[in-house]
């Protein structure tokens, strides 16, 4: 065997794994043995072998890009999800001042009645507050929605005559939305719309009680509950709410 024969085996052996490195096709070419026509079948079958290489690659690629669009529609998902949460606890902290308020002027009423005295109303008031806002701080302090629920259930219970009542049932509804249940929060909504016309947390009610029925497939009532909220409460940020979303209906 030739020396430069020998010496190109040896490097074909030895560079196998180099393909990219280090061009096999310089030794095989080197073998006076080979056809010409030999040696261009051989280079078509690397570059055939290259090709499939890089569509693999590229196949690859494809599919990381996949999933780098994947991860950015799970991240604008939760981003959404967490600005839902804040705009409900935007909307804890200002039905606490509505209760403070509330509270305020109840104690100033009953401090002027002269058939009650000041212990009894003062005992019976204190134990309905104090119920209702432990209730609360459950969702405003401590983020325990779910035990929440049961909590309320119990006010409702216990203090049927209240006048949170329609803020229990409110925030009921709020809290099974929470949950994605529908149904139960329907339910309170629509005993704030139906029981309540002096609640100040109607026309809010209302407008959740119309979004849940256009959710459900219930447009003409959605749109009727919706056009009443503005009627009724023309000036105030649910009939603007209200108008947006019938716009959009």
């Amino acid at each position: 065997m030739k020396p430069n024969t020998i010496l190109a085996a040896f490097l074909l052996m030895s560079g196998s794994a180099q393909v990219w490195a280090a061009p096999a096709p310089v030794s095989e070419a080197a073998n006076s043995n080979q056809t010409l026509e030999e040696r261009v079948s051989q280079l078509e079958s690397m570059m055939r072998t290259r090709n499939l290489l890089q569509a693999e690659l590229q196949q690859q690629l494809n599919l990381l890009q996949e999933e780098v669009s994947q991860v950015r529609g799970v991240t604008e998902e939760q981003s959404y999800k967490l600005e839902k949460v804040l705009q409900r606890q935007r909307e804890l902290y200002q039905e606490i001042e509505n209760r403070v308020s509330q509270a305020y002027d109840q104690s100033q009423s009953t401090a002027v009645t002269p058939d009650v005295t000041p212990e009894q109303a003062f005992s019976s008031n204190l134990s309905e507050n104090e119920a209702y806002d432990r209730t609360v701080n459950m969702i405003m302090k401590d983020k325990r929605y779910d035990a929440a629920i049961p909590e309320f259930q119990s006010f409702l219970q216990q203090y049927p005559n209240s006048v949170y009542v329609p803020n229990a049932h409110y925030w009921l509804g709020q809290l099974f939305l929470i949950k994605s249940d529908d149904g139960k929060a329907k339910s309170h909504f629509a005993t704030v719309v139906d029981n309540f016309p002096e609640s100040n947390k109607r026309p809010e009610a209302m407008l959740k009680l119309g979004t849940i029925l256009h959710k459900q497939g219930q447009a003409a009532e959605a749109k009727t509950l919706l056009n009443k909220l503005i009627k009724e409460y023309p000036s105030t940020t649910p009939a603007k709410l209200a108008t947006e979303r019938l716009a959009k209906m």
